[in-house]
């Protein structure tokens, strides 16, 4: 079949916050077809690539798209006809090459994943193959769930100063067991915070978004659900933080308001160690702003491999910027979000960046998702053992898991399960 691109379109659609985002689809000559739609994040890091919005445009109070998908249509689309979707390399660099900025602000970061995921799926098809096998290798693991249970920060309306509270389910045998297990975990916190009177609405990413007083209240509650259901805490499950510190870093100092707590560099990472003594936490994910890369280190030191040190606003998905975190020892675990750097090549080429330096990755989401879950498929097709997709509630957010729980089905006893960190 003729796999040279034959159409390219491109439209607005609503994102999980009701916002405006780009989907786009690929046919090829030969009738094969590929759709892909973008994320947009709330907490976003300052060195991502730029998300272009309508700022200029009333409508959607200016978080439209239809800048990006005109741009699609008028300027990328007449250069990607008769490109052949296999090459995804050339097709990616010929999108850098037509934005010509250092931050693809001129043609929008939303538009050149659009395109260059959509080409991917539309080559999946031509080869007749799932996703993920058409990403990978010959071998393959189900990554390990980091399930976000408790919103804070910019992700709910309440005054948890740190944004993501995780269950991991470390003793899963398989990821059937891990999604299962952590469903029961999620109901038992659901009743436990009920009947405290607290609420058990969710926030952006699914998790609920209580009114509680401190990070040691959270992880109280954490371990009550564990128990609960009748799993134990250390052994079956074990906890994660995104604190997100950049959003917390003021004039050189963190500044937590719902603790009334101001420390410097050296006293969060003072902090954030002792926390990870006190409860089974295995990972910390931005324990410190994304400029400050000595404390980075120190955290790193700090917590002495007992808990991964995972970076996100520090490094955004550039290759550049994780070269940096190490030569500085900065992080033991990348994290991977497409969408801050724009193209599946670059994302692929942070991912290799990583693994080739001995450092895990982590596959991960946005605040504002679609039904699409493309990211499930690359996390198993590059052999990334964990992903981060939000809790076990809201479509956008399950659709991940449910595409992963089809892959395990679809590999059997040919995959290996990550659970062990």
């Amino acid at each position: 079949m003729d796999r040279r691109v034959a159409c390219l379109h491109a439209r607005q659609i609503l994102d999980s916050r009701g916002r405006p985002t780009v989907e786009v689809e690929v046919t090829t000559q030969g009738g094969c077809h590929g759709r892909a739609s973008v994320p947009s994040g709330a907490s976003t890091g300052q060195f991502e690539s730029h998300e272009l919005r309508d700022k200029d445009d009333k409508r959607f109070q200016g978080y439209g798209v239809f800048h990006a998908v005109r741009n699609i249509k008028e300027t990328i689309a007449p250069q990607l006809l008769g490109c052949d979707v296999f090459e995804q390399k050339l097709i990616d660099h010929m999108l850098i090459e037509m934005d010509n900025t250092p931050n693809k602000s001129r043609l929008g970061s939303n538009a050149l994943l659009g395109v260059s995921l959509a080409v991917s799926r539309a080559a999946a098809e031509h080869a007749h193959l799932p996703l993920y096998r058409y990403l990978g290798g010959l071998s393959y693991i189900l990554p390990t769930p980091f399930i976000n249970v408790i919103n804070g920060g910019c992700h709910a309306a309440n005054s948890l100063d740190f944004q993501e509270f995780m269950i991991v389910p470390v003793g899963a045998a398989n990821f059937f067991d891990a999604i299962q297990q952590s469903c029961e975990v999620f109901y038992c916190l659901a009743q436990l915070l009920a009947v405290d009177g607290l609420s058990t609405s969710v926030g952006d990413e699914g998790g609920f978004a209580p009114e509680l007083s401190s990070v040691t209240k959270v992880f109280d509650y954490l371990c009550q659900a564990v128990e609960k259901a009748n799993y134990r805490v250390g052994d079956d499950f074990k906890f994660a933080l995104d604190v997100a510190a950049s959003e917390l870093f003021h004039d050189g100092q963190y500044v937590l308001p719902g603790e009334a707590k101001t420390f410097s560099s050296d006293e969060m990472v003072a902090y954030l160690a002792s926390l990870a003594r006190q409860y089974p936490l295995v990972s910390i994910e931005d324990g410190l702003s994304d400029g400050d890369w000595t404390g980075f280190a120190q955290l790193v030191k700090a917590v002495d491999n007992k808990t991964q040190i995972v970076g996100d606003d520090l490094i955004v998905t550039q290759s550049s910027r994780l070269q940096q975190a190490i030569e500085h020892q900065a992080l033991t675990t990348a994290l991977i979000k497409p969408n801050q750097v724009g193209t599946l090549t670059e994302t692929l080429e942070c991912i290799s960046l990583a693994h080739r330096h001995g450092l895990k990755t982590m596959i991960s989401h946005r605040s504002g998702e679609t039904e699409d879950a493309y990211i499930a498929d690359l996390c198993v097709g590059v052999g990334s053992t964990q992903i981060k997709t939000g809790s076990l509630s809201r479509s956008e957010r399950t659709a991940k898991y449910n595409q992963l729980i089809r892959i395990a089905e679809d590999l059997a006893t040919h995959a290996t399960y990550a659970a062990r960190l």
